[in-house]
């Protein structure tokens, strides 16, 4: 909404582009520790697969009827507060202090140096306007409430991830407006 129609556009090749890429890179070393098969456990994850059946559907240039739009964003909206209520559920904050040093680490990344990363990208390809705008918001989002659901699924510590997304979400309180702050 911040950045209109073409903002929309432009959030929606990054997710399109990242969802899949983050999913590949948390489900190789999530099945490395639980012995799992990789790509098994790729083909059936399903924020991948939902990716690319809607990246498939849309090249193919399916639309989805009129009629349908109103509940599909009513569930939509809803997941979005379902996935953060389960991570709370989940949560375990005593367990980010036996780990300290890695929840600093990521969530420090996360919020502070991963938007100066994008600042850096906007400067080396002269990105302007709703590409700099998207780009910057899109490197301080909080961390997705999915991450629980995916590290719960595959055996790992449900409990550290659900903390992590959490503090992740409050953090992007800071976050965001920093990043908003980075615009050139």
């Amino acid at each position: 909404r911040l950045a209109g129609a073409q903002g929309l556009f432009f959030i929606s090749v990054l997710i399109g582009f990242c969802v899949p890429m983050f999913n590949i890179a948390a489900v190789w070393p999530m099945t490395r520790e639980g012995q799992h098969s990789f790509w098994g456990q790729l083909v059936r994850n399903p924020l991948i697969v939902a990716t690319v059946c809607g990246l498939t559907a849309n090249l193919l240039g399916f639309r989805m009827p009129t009629w349908l739009e109103p509940p599909v964003a009513r569930i939509g909206a809803a997941s979005i507060a379902l996935g953060l209520m389960s991570a709370g559920a989940g949560m375990q904050l005593g367990l980010l202090t036996h780990a300290k040093r890695m929840s600093v680490g990521v969530l420090g990344i996360r919020h502070a140096i991963q938007p100066l990363v994008a600042l850096g990208a906007i400067h080396l390809f002269g990105l302007q306007g709703e590409q700099a705008l998207i780009l910057l918001l899109f490197s301080a989002l909080p961390t997705a409430s999915t991450c629980y659901v995916l590290a719960t699924r595959m055996g790992y510590n449900g409990p550290y991830v659900a903390g992590l997304v959490t503090l992740s979400t409050m953090l992007g309180v800071f976050s965001l407006p920093f990043a908003l702050s980075l615009l050139p």
